[in-house]
């Protein structure tokens, strides 16, 4: 029995990512459909949190819900809705099941139901058959069945993590399930075990009042990082307020950060206050930490080791209720060294750094991400439907991104053009290849993905730890052997020559697998 199975899960510790997995896992054995999805409501838009028949970059797409009538439907009901063969509502999974990858979905099946959570809407969960008349009245009444252990464990991981967050002195203040994201704003995606240890280590620090300094490679997100902080904090209620250093002008930077009075330089006509102040109470976010002018940084460790600030032109300090998080893509010890920056502002800012890690070491996030692009891009660009090849996401996981995730958005945003502008039918689903993408990669990579190619043929990338050229590798070649055995796991370990119980667990620790 289903049932059986899930309730046992609920007496081993489990990760919560491993849980829904086994949920949706075991939704589509029971129904012996071609996809199950588990999505969240987030606003105005469904956020996938498991999947399974679907492409992996799906988990990083968000699904508005005025664009998709299916699943406002879904969630206007309380019972399941069934939407058979012919309907004309256009189906939110068109070129993403793994078996018609990149081409709009045949005739078949689908329902859904709501799901809820102390009471509140908390998303759906989704049900697509592959042919005709497969949900009829009897899979209806067993969905409801279904989705009581659905919403079972779906508040099982929630009271895990109310407990957590509660030990931790935080109290939880919505009924929703802590998964990545949020607001677009602030939205972090991915699964990767360095990002979720990331995670964990922000939510602890965050409790604290220590100063942090987060340090990382241009484009890895860094602001988004310190909006997790402060939201995480017990000052999230308070404002957060972003200074970018390194476009404050050196005349301007004291008066910017400080604030000034009336006739404290010329054309101080007023009293002003500064971004320190404005900040009371909440947080205060330096980016680019390192490009403060010497001046400034005197006053700003005064500020950090007495809470006081002076106006510009000001006699006397005030008291301030900040704490500061700064973030910085240089080695800030050597700015140091150079005497670019002082030591002792740098011991005070760095009382608790946090490497964010790059975009290479973080696995098959780069597909949750690119599916997430693809989405923004697809309603940009109003196209029916928008996914990579699996030939494009090999490349998306061999390339380095030296620029990171602010790279990734850029390269998913020209492909995209660049296929609308060749001629690519908006009314179809436009599926992108690495030519599209302009990476730059050897051609191998691009043009030779056969399983055949030997390691010691394959380039290495440029500035790329071994660790990382090496799973990247691994990963083209179990996506190639899969590919080549139709998805079949013991037939693609034999033709790789491993035991299918160690390519299951290679395929987890490179992100393959939940």
């Amino acid at each position: 029995m289903i049932e059986t199975s899930l309730f046992g899960d609920l007496v081993v510790e489990l990760p919560q990512a491993v849980r829904l997995q086994r949920l949706v896992g075991a939704v589509r054995a029971h129904f012996g459909c071609g996809a199950v999805g588990l999505l969240k409501a987030d606003g105005d838009s469904l956020r996938p949190i498991a999947v399974d028949g679907l492409a992996h970059e799906t988990l990083g797409r968000r699904f508005l819900l005025a664009q998709h009538p299916r699943l406002s439907a879904i969630l206007a009901s309380r019972e399941p809705v069934r939407f058979p063969p012919g309907s004309p509502l256009p189906d939110p999974y068109d070129g993403l099941l793994d078996q018609h990858l990149g081409e709009p979905l045949p005739v078949h099946d689908c329902m859904g139901i709501s799901l809820f959570l102390n009471g509140s809407l908390w998303g759906a969960l989704t049900l697509d058959a592959l042919s005709g008349d497969v949900f009829g009245k009897s899979a209806r009444d067993e969905l409801v069945q279904m989705t009581l252990v659905a919403e079972m464990v779906i508040r099982f991981i929630w009271l895990e993590e109310e407990n957590r967050r509660l030990r931790a002195g935080r109290i939880v203040q919505d009924a929703s399930l802590p998964v990545s994201g949020g607001d677009d704003e602030i939205e972090i995606i991915g699964q990767s075990p360095q990002l979720l240890v990331l995670l964990h280590e922000l939510d602890i620090v965050a409790a604290s009042e220590l100063p942090v300094l987060l340090l990382g490679e241009t484009g890895v997100g860094k602001e988004l990082f310190a909006r997790h902080l402060h939201r995480a904090s017990k000052r999230a209620s308070g404002p957060l307020v972003q200074v970018n250093c390194a476009a404050l002008p050196e005349s301007l930077a004291e008066s910017e950060l400080f604030g000034h009075i009336k006739g404290a330089f010329s054309g101080a006509l007023g009293e002003r206050a500064g971004r320190i102040e404005a900040a009371e109470g909440g947080t205060l976010f330096l980016d680019e930490v390192g490009e403060l002018p010497p001046p400034v940084q005197a006053k700003l460790l005064r500020t950090l080791q007495n809470g006081e600030i002076q106006r510009l032109g000001a006699d006397q300090p005030h008291q301030v209720d900040v704490r500061i998080v700064a973030a910085t893509n240089r080695q800030l010890q050597d700015r140091v060294r150079e005497g670019h920056f002082r030591a002792d502002l740098y011991h005070r800012l760095s009382v608790y750094p946090v490497q964010i890690p790059p975009l290479r070491e973080r696995g098959n996030d780069v597909l949750l991400l690119a599916g997430r692009l693809l989405e923004i891009n697809r309603t940009r660009l109003g196209v029916r439907g928008l996914r990579l090849s699996p030939r494009a996401e090999t490349a998306l996981c061999t390339y380095p991104w030296p620029g990171n995730v602010r790279e990734l958005e850029h390269v998913i945003s020209r492909a995209a053009l660049r296929a609308i502008s060749r001629g690519a039918d908006r009314s179809g689903i436009v599926t992108l290849e690495p030519e599209l993408l302009a990476l730059d990669l050897p051609d191998s990579e691009l043009l030779s993905p056969a399983l055949s190619a030997s390691l010691d043929a394959m380039p290495a990338a440029v500035n790329v730890p071994l660790k990382t050229a090496v799973d990247a590798y691994q990963r083209q070649l179990i996506r190639q052997a899969l590919a080549d055995c139709d998805g079949n796991w013991a037939r693609a370990a034999r033709d790789l020559g491993l035991d299918a119980s160690n390519l299951h667990k290679l395929s987890r620790r490179l992100g393959l697998k939940a």
